[in-house]
């Protein structure tokens, strides 16, 4: 069934302990919750327990008035039998997350994400695109979204992460993504906005760094292609991994076939990872990710 008005999620994660999922879903029931879909992942060797709940308020019960009682009644579970450590939100089901793009000169990424927004494949709203070239304003003006050109030199960097950040809380931004945003992100920023920027690579790094990477794979034949994206850290394109894609190729691909079997892996991994973000079923667990697909 479709998601209505009466649609919630809840995300929870702590310390592993007995008697969680029973308390969680014993909350909902109280308050007239009928659970539409529950994942759950309790990692042994991490000790932590992961749940994600998509839950809807039952007719003849008032829906913001039950959505805000199991509010206070998972914060009671929190302080009480989760010991304190839990990390939880509740959101309506199909909120759409407010999101900022940026991109350099590639526009492949920019694209899809435009599209697969528009077309409501993606539960987002691209308040702004950011970018430290102009070749793709007119593209996003069209779309009726506000361009801003920050162009980047060693000199003004600091300036451009600022104005970046600016831009973020001006339009209450909740996720940033790098669509083949040919930049790196200071350590500071990186820490300033941990688990809200995702960004894309080609899977060939770090075998393959440097300009023309998929020229270089060529060099060594390479049988696959691959892109990964995750989220940004302050190890260069070592963060969290949320979604991986990887397309075999073989001998009869030259360096263009394999640049553009890149360009599909990378818009199908970057998609793929901000829906499952902004759908609330990626949890960031120290160096991994939790993904309640």
């Amino acid at each position: 069934m479709g998601e209505t008005a009466r649609d919630y999620v809840l995300t929870f994660d702590c310390p592993e302990k007995p008697g969680i999922v029973h308390a969680l879903t014993g909350v909902l029931l109280e308050h007239g919750g009928d659970i539409v879909e529950l994942k759950t992942f309790d990692d042994p060797r991490a000790g932590h327990f992961f749940a994600r709940v998509h839950f809807r308020i039952g007719d003849g019960v008032d829906a913001e008035e039950a959505a805000a009682s199991v509010r206070r009644d998972i914060g009671k579970l929190v302080d009480g039998s989760a010991g304190g450590d839990a990390r939880w939100e509740l959101l309506p089901a199909g909120q759409k997350r407010r999101v900022l793009i940026m991109v350099s000169k590639f526009d492949h990424c920019l694209n899809d994400l435009l599209y697969r927004a528009r077309i409501g494949e993606l539960p987002v709203e691209i308040a702004a695109v950011v970018s430290n070239h102009r070749d793709h304003q007119r593209s996003v003006e069209w779309h009726g979204i506000p361009f801003y050109h920050v162009p980047v030199t060693p000199d003004t960097k600091a300036e451009a992460e600022q104005k970046l950040l600016d831009l973020t809380d001006r339009f209450e931004i909740d996720l940033v993504v790098l669509a083949r945003y040919m930049q790196v992100l200071s350590d500071s920023l990186a820490t300033k906005m941990e688990g809200r920027i995702i960004n894309i690579h080609h899977s060939f790094l770090p075998s393959f760094k440097g300009a023309k990477p998929y020229h270089q794979a060529f060099e060594r034949g390479v049988k696959t292609v691959g892109a990964t994206a995750h989220y940004v850290n302050s190890e260069l394109d070592e963060g969290p991994i949320i979604a991986q894609q990887v397309q075999q190729v073989d001998h009869s691909f030259g360096p263009e076939d394999l640049v553009a079997a890149g360009r599909d892996t990378e818009r199908k991994a970057l998609s793929d990872a901000v829906r499952w973000h902004c759908e609330g079923r990626v949890m960031l667990h120290d160096s991994r990710t939790v993904v309640l697909r």
